[in-house]
């Protein structure tokens, strides 16, 4: 008899703690379903149908975990937080969002562009340097599905110094440069780099305003009868591979295109100073370093401009640790000269 009754307990244990495990799931993809719907009216998203939500939900909501799980380790110096690229794999999101192509033997073959580096002489470049605040930097700007970060990484250095060279900011065309910059690795959103657009500015006699040639986020036929230029360059150069003293030295005299690792903590990259311990090893995007600095608790850190909006990391901003060749920013870094 006593077996018996020890039976049905057992049984009523085990049904109790189940149904304790489905509440748990069902409250916790509640949640998830909630959260989804907050993001979708906050990001304007609409999907086609029932189906394509779905699928879309189960891509966010491991995204969502990943931010979540992330944001509870309080040693990290900075914050993860769902945004517009959330429904997506990293996948997609590399092929939509990316576009960096080095070009073959670029790096670790000491090329000739590194072999005069004008600011080597460079001695003082002071505790921090904000590009923004000398004004010559213009808004954030949005690539949007194009891989052609290697446009606005490259149009961001030539606004720089031509602010610095001739004292006025003027917003260059990217589009110019998708459509007409074909030297090269570089095709429109399917990727290129900074050192081939700027070749084509060069070899251009220019580039135009944006206002003039503005951006479609797709390659069009290259325009010639509004190209005229608004800003030009006499020439460009690497900065010494893998060296962050000599890339610090750069950008303390004008803001620097540079390549860099990202992955799934890059693209959710909310606020505070990125640390770089979740970046894979291919180099896939391409991004303006536009300052430098050191926080309140003592890390040093590079001011990244990025082509992903307004929405994206600090108003469009990230700071990323440096001096520890964080996603390798140091790997390919090219600078325009006036």
């Amino acid at each position: 008899m006593a077996s018996i009754i020890f039976l049905i307990l057992a049984i009523l244990l085990l049904s109790t703690t189940s149904g304790a495990t489905s509440r748990g799931d069902f409250f916790e993809v509640s949640a998830a379903t909630e959260k989804h719907e907050q993001w979708m009216a906050q990001f304007h998203r609409v999907y086609p149908d029932d189906s394509e939500k779905k699928s879309r939900f189960e891509i966010f909501k491991k995204n969502l975990e990943f931010v979540e799980r992330f944001n509870m380790n309080t040693n990290m110096t900075y914050k993860l937080d769902v945004n517009e690229f959330s429904d997506l794999t990293e996948e997609e999101f590399q092929a939509r969002y990316m576009g960096l192509v080095i070009p073959e033997g670029m790096i670790g073959d000491s090329p000739d562009k590194t072999a005069s580096f004008k600011y080597e002489s460079v001695s003082e470049t002071g505790e921090s340097m904000d590009w923004r605040q000398l004004g010559a930097v213009t808004s954030v700007k949005n690539q949007n599905p194009c891989g052609c970060c290697w446009a606005f990484a490259a149009v961001a250095a030539v606004e720089g110094i031509t602010k610095i060279a001739k004292g006025e900011l003027i917003s260059l065309s990217e589009q110019q440069l998708v459509d007409c910059s074909r030297n090269g690795i570089n095709n429109g959103c399917k990727g290129g780099a900074a050192l081939n657009a700027f070749e084509y500015i060069i070899k251009n006699k220019g580039i135009t305003r944006e206002a003039n040639y503005p951006y479609k986020a797709s390659q069009q036929t290259c325009s010639s009868s509004t190209n005229y230029a608004a800003a030009t360059i006499s020439n460009y150069a690497m900065v010494p591979q893998n060296d962050e003293e000599a890339l610090l030295k750069a950008v303390s005299q004008q803001p620097v295109s540079v390549a860099i690792a990202t992955g799934p903590a890059f693209r959710s990259y909310s606020e505070g100073i990125f640390g770089g311990e979740y970046c894979p090893r291919n180099l896939t995007h391409a991004v303006t370093i536009v300052g430098y600095g050191t926080s309140q608790q003592g890390t040093k850190y590079w001011l990244l401009k990025n082509s992903w909006g307004p929405r994206w990391g600090e108003n469009g901003y990230m700071r990323i640790k440096r001096g520890v060749g964080a996603c390798g920013l140091a790997s390919f870094a090219v600078y325009p000269l006036a």
